[in-house]
């Protein structure tokens, strides 16, 4: 399973960044619908249950799944405008949440019942029902994009896109870094945590799995709302001030949730956190499309898809070497430190980074205002846009 779990994750890797170039010559949408096709083949690939099909369906799901993450956010920011996004990137994200609560708590007893009506056996045919079931809503998925137009860039961005080595087109790269490396950070951070906190959690206080999916929910309902509640927070504090803020307000949290002998701590402690912690993600990815231009947008979302799965890979490899050098409850101890000290320095860098585009975005809406009254100031607020 783990060998399975690297290629599928490898195989996203590898093709983040060309699905990001891809889109730029032929479309955000033409690739969104070649990855989620991929995602419904690997479904049948994977359904036989030859290892060696196994192997190549996980690494199309990689591929498929990464090839969409990479270009929904560039596909979004473009068509809404500016005022839109915070609330839009944000019921976006909400909604994917939601769905993966209800498939959770849903799916396997659906597949459990369809396969004892079907007389299908047991074993693995409940799993064998959700395969299909994946690969028929994958193969929905993609029908549900032909009623949207076609969005092939014109000669102007497929020629900005071809400027750059390997399609790959980056004007201001420092830009790039600071928008890039406090999300990777965060990545290694959450990889040595998130797929291993139902372990966690299940080993120290002896709890079976329903109640630790019944856990694992909650968690994700709050997340979704915390997420809802970002845009007006963004509106009082600024983007990266409300950022900043739920982010650096998780730290106590995980502090208790590593550390508490009490369980019911731990679980407030848990969704609190994860929900501070998920929150402020959409209102980034709004802000960091519009940081960059429309040609590098597919770019750096699927730089940012790419790091996060690097994150993802290289942090389970350190919570290895600690359980096993130092045993379950000092290596636990060490990875939660690890953690907050990461998510410390990602937090920091953001604000230290990106503290001013808050003020210059004030000082654009405050302008706007005043040309609203006075026509001849109606050029100021482009002259403090391009400075911003």
């Amino acid at each position: 399973m783990g060998e399975l779990m690297s290629v599928s994750m490898l195989a996203g890797v590898l093709v983040a960044l060309p699905s990001g170039a891809l889109s730029d010559r032929i479309g955000r949408r033409a690739v969104m619908a070649g990855g989620m096709a991929l995602v419904a083949v690997a479904m049948l690939a994977v359904l036989p249950g030859n290892l060696v099909l196994l192997f190549v369906g996980v690494a199309a799901l990689g591929a498929g799944s990464q090839a969409v993450s990479a270009v929904q956010i560039p596909y979004i920011a473009e068509h809404t405008q500016p005022e839109q996004r915070n609330e839009y990137f944000a019921t976006w994200s909400a909604i994917g949440n939601l769905t993966a609560l209800v498939a959770m708590l849903a799916g396997g007893a659906i597949a459990t019942v369809l396969a004892s009506d079907l007389k299908l056996g047991g074993g693995a045919a409940p799993y064998r029902v959700l395969l299909v079931g994946i690969a028929l809503l994958g193969a929905f998925s993609t029908v549900t994009l032909l009623p949207l137009a076609s969005d092939r860039p014109g000669p102007d961005r497929r020629r900005q896109s071809q400027g750059g080595r390997f399609g790959i087109a980056i004007s201001d790269r420092a830009l790039f870094v600071r928008l890039l490396l406090p999300g990777f950070i965060t990545s290694l951070g959450a990889g040595q945590l998130i797929p291993f906190l139902n372990v966690f959690i299940q080993k120290k206080f002896i709890l079976d799995l329903p109640t630790i999916n019944a856990i694992l929910a909650v968690t994700s309902l709050g997340t979704t709302m915390a997420i809802l509640a970002q845009p007006a927070l963004a509106r009082r504090f600024g983007r990266i001030g409300s950022i900043v803020l739920v982010q650096a307000s998780s730290l106590p949290f995980l502090l208790v949730l590593g550390f508490s002998p009490v369980l019911w701590t731990v679980i407030i402690a848990m969704a609190v956190r994860n929900s501070l912690m998920n929150a402020g993600s959409p209102i980034f990815d709004a802000f960091a499309m519009e940081r960059v231009s429309a040609a590098e947008r597919a770019t750096l979302a699927a730089a940012m898809t790419l790091l996060w799965a690097l994150g993802w890979t290289v942090a389970p490899l350190y919570y290895s070497v600690l359980q096993a050098t130092l045993g379950f409850s000092t290596g636990y101890a060490v990875d939660f430190i690890t953690i907050i000290v990461l998510y410390t320095i990602s937090t920091s860098l953001l604000w230290r980074w990106f503290r001013g585009a808050d003020h210059a975005a004030r000082q654009v809406a405050a302008a706007v205002g005043e040309a609203e009254l006075e026509p001849t100031l109606v050029e100021k607020p482009v002259a403090l846009l391009e400075h911003a």
